[in-house]
């Protein structure tokens, strides 16, 4: 296998590169529009196929031209909600007599990732359990995306993090998707037990402070943007 972490230190985006040496195939997660030279130059040196271009989120009113760009790398791309059942395998639950989609599976190689549906940070947030590695975006970022000052679904952010990533495994790898002086990389035990705003919180204290930091908070038209 082949990983790397590319992270720009101007913005703390982080995007991802994971690669199936042996079958030639390849994923990215959270790919920069910028970025698109150097990733097509990465995934030629280890003769590596783009299989999918996985978003956990995205701020493209922001960041124009960020669709164009990644549209160019030639691979299909998962945002917003689980890939459709032609292009996975997609796992079902049933609650009140009705089905629902727990989460699907995109296959790259000889390797499987679990597409998760995590809204909060924006409404159509996604991660990506790869092995014992969970990219969660800005998930946990409550009040550090340069891009987005306070979560768009404070109880749907509570929900996702307490439901689909406190409950893993401590030892559960969680790679954030923005990374301003902090760490890229850290676990379920760590977060459940010291995140700032989840560690030990009740989901009432959780939601007053966001309410608190929503007043507190700038329009997000008036928010300065760093690309």
């Amino acid at each position: 296998m082949y990983f790397r972490i590319l992270h720009d230190e101007r913005s703390g985006a982080v995007s991802y590169l994971l690669g199936d040496l042996d079958a030639g195939e390849a994923v990215l997660v959270d790919p920069r529009g910028a970025d698109v030279p150097l990733l097509r130059a990465m995934l030629d040196e280890h003769r590596l196929r783009l299989r999918w271009l996985l978003r956990t989120h995205e701020h493209d009113d922001v960041l124009k031209g960020e669709v164009v760009a990644l549209e160019a790398l030639g691979a299909p791309r998962i945002q917003h909600g689980l890939p459709p059942p032609s292009q996975t395998r997609t796992r079902t639950r049933t609650r009140n007599a009705t089905t629902e989609p727990a989460h699907a599976v995109l296959t790259f190689g000889n390797e499987h990732i679990q597409v998760l549906q995590t809204p909060g940070h924006t409404a159509g947030c996604l991660s990506y359990l790869w092995r014992d590695r969970l990219f969660c975006g800005g998930l946990l970022a409550v009040d550090a995306c340069p891009f987005q000052p306070r979560p768009a679904l404070p109880e749907s952010l509570w929900d996702s993090v307490m439901n689909k990533v406190f409950r893993r495994p401590d030892e559960t790898l969680l790679f954030t998707g923005h990374a301003q002086r902090a760490r890229t990389v850290s676990s379920v035990l760590e977060q459940r037990r010291w995140h700032p705003w989840f560690g030990g919180a009740t989901r009432d204290e959780f939601l007053a402070r966001v309410r608190v930091m929503s007043v507190a908070s700038p329009p997000l038209g008036h928010l300065e943007c760093r690309t």
